[in-house]
């Protein structure tokens, strides 16, 4: 019986080459994976495709629910954002895929798991801790480290030779990956800093504002210690949420980012990021949080959110580190609940109330009008001892002239 490899299959250009690749320099039956993310009309047909082209079996693994509330939610909570502006989209699906490969391996004793992530990319990263995290004994086969296919000509080439008809769109050769929380895109004149990107040709989750509403739109998003559960009052599942926000979201222009970040693996790229939904859901959960946490948790929480946006992006998800810093993220969000409504216009979001019965915010201490918990008085002595070290020093220095 020949041994067997579980492959991370999408249908595209690389996994395609990739099954006949396998069967002829590894002599492997190929399980061809599909792991839905919400990449909609994507997964269709991949079964055919995949069997047709080598592969013994085919599984598609339904995950939205999943990528949202134990991928997306935590890294929302967490206020991660690597290099202050990407939501790390494609970073935290690396690893649910990495693990529907590794349960998909243990059921069918394979001995190895291949995936199409380029050796310049940080996918490999992600692709391979992971499945070193949960499964050490698996062999990991990474074929654009070995072969001698060097660009899109050189794979198509190699399917016409073997008369199989290659998946390339003519049209569209923006490189994209998708599923629920985003939409990324690399390419064309992207590969150029200097070029505007054509948004009109680009985008397909968010309008360009230049095509979004005259007349701004309200929304309401409740939130339950940090998660969000609710949508203009409707109770929703957390994939059903987002997949509803994104669509509020996007015919109003929100959630386009235009990047020029640092890989894990040395070099820059320049990525257009659509996020619609998950722009929104940042921006009211931070709205919740300045309401419901003390100056000190929300100070240090914003250091974590950027420890947790490295770990996220450089792969290392099943982590001690990652796990920890996710059940602080969990502990300090008990009180954050309440009801967020914001103003979607043109790509921006505006305030327009926050409610929480779990508030910080007394309306007797801010006020001018200072009721008894406050007395002015006090500030001039808090005001000496917390300036005692100030005055110190410049006692000295008075000495010293």
């Amino acid at each position: 019986m020949k041994k067997k490899v579980v492959l991370a299959y999408s249908g595209g250009l690389d996994t395609t080459v990739i099954i006949p690749w396998l069967k002829e320099n590894y002599d492997y039956d190929v399980i061809a994976v599909c792991v839905d993310l919400g990449q909609g009309s994507e997964t269709d047909g991949l079964e055919q495709k995949a069997l047709s082209t080598g592969a013994i079996k085919y599984y598609l693994e339904e995950v939205r629910e999943e990528f949202i509330k134990d991928y997306c939610f935590p890294t929302l909570k967490a206020g991660a954002k690597y290099e202050s502006k990407y939501l790390l989209g494609t970073s935290i699906a690396r690893p649910l895929i990495a693990k529907k490969l590794v349960e998909v391996a243990k059921k069918e004793g394979a001995v190895a798991i291949c995936h199409g992530a380029t050796g310049k990319g940080n996918d490999q990263i992600r692709f391979e801790l992971t499945i070193k995290a949960l499964a050490p004994h698996l062999e990991i086969i990474a074929p654009w480290r070995i072969w001698d296919i060097k660009s899109r000509e050189d794979a198509i080439k190699y399917l016409e030779d073997r008369n199989i008809t290659p998946p390339v769109k003519k049209d569209d050769s923006y490189s994209r990956d998708r599923n629920l929380w985003h939409l990324s895109h690399e390419g064309l004149e992207l590969e150029d800093p200097s070029q505007e990107p054509n948004y009109n040709r680009l985008l397909k989750l968010t309008v360009p504002i230049e095509k979004a509403p005259n007349e701004p739109e309200y929304v309401e998003i409740e939130f339950k210690q940090g998660n969000p559960v609710k949508l203009n009052g409707k109770e929703l599942s957390p994939a059903t949420l987002v997949a509803e926000l994104n669509e509020i979201a996007g015919r109003n222009g929100v959630g386009i980012i235009d990047i020029l970040e640092n890989r894990f693996v040395g070099m820059k790229s320049r990525g257009v990021y659509e996020t619609p939904a998950g722009t929104v859901l940042y921006e009211a959960l931070e709205q919740l949080e300045h309401m419901c946490l003390d100056r000190q948790t929300f100070a240090f929480k914003q250091i974590v959110g950027v420890k947790f946006a490295e770990l996220a992006y450089s792969g290392e998800w099943e982590t001690p580190l990652r796990e920890a810093l996710s059940a602080f993220v969990d502990k300090i969000h008990e009180p954050v609940t309440g009801v967020v409504k914001l103003k979607l216009y043109k790509g921006n979001i505006i305030p327009a109330g926050t409610k929480s019965p779990y508030s910080l915010y007394n309306e007797s201490l801010a006020s001018f009008t200072t009721g008894e918990l406050y007395s002015h008085k006090d500030a001039e002595g808090f005001i000496n001892l917390f300036g005692l070290p100030l005055k110190v020093r410049a006692m000295m220095r008075e000495r010293q002239q």
